[in-house]
């Protein structure tokens, strides 16, 4: 059984100007994707077979990736359950000229090892700590499996949730799109840093409408998957700004697949974005006035600013423990 420091793998990428989105940085959306593939592959390797994404702690951007710069992102195994695992991930960005190198973001990702079908399916291989700080990561990520056992309970009601709340606010944007064969990544299910690439495309569509101005992606709140995309689906992506600042803001934005054959909807996910305003400088620069009015903004704005109280608090913490 192998040890967490035997489960490393390194995956590692030039930024070329394909992957950026304004001012020559790299896209959010474009960055979570390679982590969820990095994620992936260690996963799947580990379990020896296909797994799937099924929760994502928070994702906060520390440090701007620039075009022609190298990203190296680091995976592990921290934890391995029946049927599911948790990942680590840690991204870091180097300057080829100077080898200046930045952590960028780091998180932790849930996945449960699947049959052809899709089904759960047990893995046999675990994780054995080989000291004290390993233990602790060990530890800390079976605390994180436990907690998420409450959401997946719910999974099957959130999947049948296709309300939007995102229809009660005034700032908002509704696209649709149809899933390829070319978004998937297994079978006929879509690969989900694909989906992820998507929500971040439609929120930040939305963030530069409202500041009529470049946005860069911020951070990604806890994300809960509830229902798989298949191929022929058709993703509706429903957002709504819920929170103005200073010089940033958030878009909630909610994921339904629909089944062309039956009609079916599915809630997929909730997502939660945060923006930042940036100049042609790449400044910061101030965003428009915003306040709710309805009750129903005014909620959904509350709740906002306690997402934005946790991460602040949670950058502190990565920020503090940062060597680079």
């Amino acid at each position: 059984m192998p040890s967490i420091a035997e489960t490393k793998r390194q995956t590692i990428s030039f930024v070329f100007p394909e992957h950026v989105s304004v001012n020559n940085r790299l896209s959010g959306g474009r960055l979570m994707d390679w982590i969820m593939q990095t994620a992936t592959i260690n996963s799947s390797l580990i379990s020896r077979g296909i797994t799937v994404l099924g929760a994502t702690d928070s994702i906060d951007f520390i440090n701007p990736v620039m075009v022609g710069e190298i990203v190296t992102l680091e995976s592990w195994v921290e934890y391995i359950g029946s049927s599911s695992m948790e990942i680590g991930v840690e991204v870091f960005s180097e300057n080829p000229e100077t080898g200046n190198k930045k952590l960028t973001t780091s998180s932790h990702l849930a996945f449960v090892a699947v049959d052809e079908e899709g089904k759960p399916r047990k893995i046999t291989e675990k994780i054995t700590p080989s000291n004290s700080e390993e233990m602790a990561i060990y530890s800390e990520a079976k605390k994180r499996k436990d907690e998420r056992l409450a959401q997946v309970a719910k999974r099957d009601n959130q999947a049948r949730n296709i309300i939007d709340e995102t229809e009660i606010v005034r700032e908002r944007l509704e696209t649709t799109k149809v899933v390829l064969p070319e978004d998937t990544f297994h079978g006929d299910f879509m690969a989900v840093g694909k989906l992820i690439m998507d929500i971040d495309q439609a929120a930040s569509i939305l963030a530069m409408r409202f500041v009529k101005g470049l946005m860069i992606t911020g951070s990604l709140d806890d994300l809960y998957f509830y229902s798989p995309i298949k191929i022929g689906d058709i993703i509706t992506f429903k957002a709504g700004i819920t929170y103005v600042g200073q010089s940033s803001l958030e878009v909630g934005i909610k994921v339904l697949s629909e089944n062309i054959m039956s009609g079916e909807q599915r809630h997929t996910c909730t997502a939660f974005l945060s923006f930042v305003h940036i100049g042609e400088d790449g400044s910061v620069k101030s965003v428009p006035e915003f306040d709710p009015e309805t009750p129903e903004e005014k909620r959904l704005w509350r709740k906002a600013q306690e997402r934005k109280t946790f991460r602040s608090e949670r950058v502190k913490e990565i920020k503090s423990n940062d060597e680079y």
